[in-house]
């Protein structure tokens, strides 16, 4: 009895990113074979050729083959090495400057699970709320963070704060007998 194998229909991707290393990355790579080269020069010019061109490459191929990639589809969402599903992901927080600082240093929970490259500042935080999973959080580096939080229906940390303080407007108008706006008793 043959089987009806109908072809998978790709899930629609609402924001990829691969976190390639920065240009000075690079030149840092470019600057330790050539001190392998210089290394081995003594021995002749030939070894220290083939010797800084292999630690290139070396350095090179990890570099690429180290690469994460973030991917959100309507079903899943990857960071990295990690997945899990839509269903699964709270508060989405995007953070630049000394805020992503903060999360990725003093604010950073030890068990989260981290996918952070250091020549990429802007981080964003997915909560976790499944509760098989012990953790609290994912933490990932990118550099469109607005981007991402908005796949994930998340929101930039200004903003989120903007939204908390709009929110927290409360009546202050005197009533009878409380004395007026400046704070003196009315007759």
């Amino acid at each position: 009895m043959a089987e009806n194998i109908s072809p998978a229909i790709p899930a629609t991707v609402h924001f990829r990113e691969k976190l390639w290393p920065s240009w000075w990355v690079w030149l840092a790579s470019l600057g330790l074979g050539i001190t392998a080269a210089v290394a081995f020069l003594p021995i002749g010019l030939k070894w220290g050729v083939i010797a800084g061109l292999v630690a290139l490459a070396l350095i090179a191929f990890a570099l690429l083959n180290s690469t994460p990639t973030i991917e959100v589809t309507d079903e899943s969402v990857r960071v990295g090495r990690a997945t899990i599903e839509r269903k699964f992901i709270g508060d989405v927080t995007g953070y630049r400057g000394a805020d992503a600082y903060h999360q990725r240093g003093p604010g950073l929970n030890g068990i989260a699970f981290m996918c952070i490259r250091g020549w990429i500042d802007p981080v964003v935080r997915i909560e976790i709320t499944d509760e098989r999973d012990s953790t609290p959080y994912w933490l990932t580096s990118t550099r469109r963070p607005e981007e991402l939080t908005s796949a994930l229906g998340g929101l930039m940390v200004e903003y989120r704060n903007a939204t908390d303080a709009g929110d927290d407007t409360t009546d202050t108008a005197p009533t009878a007998g409380d004395g007026d706006a400046t704070g003196t008793e009315s007759a």
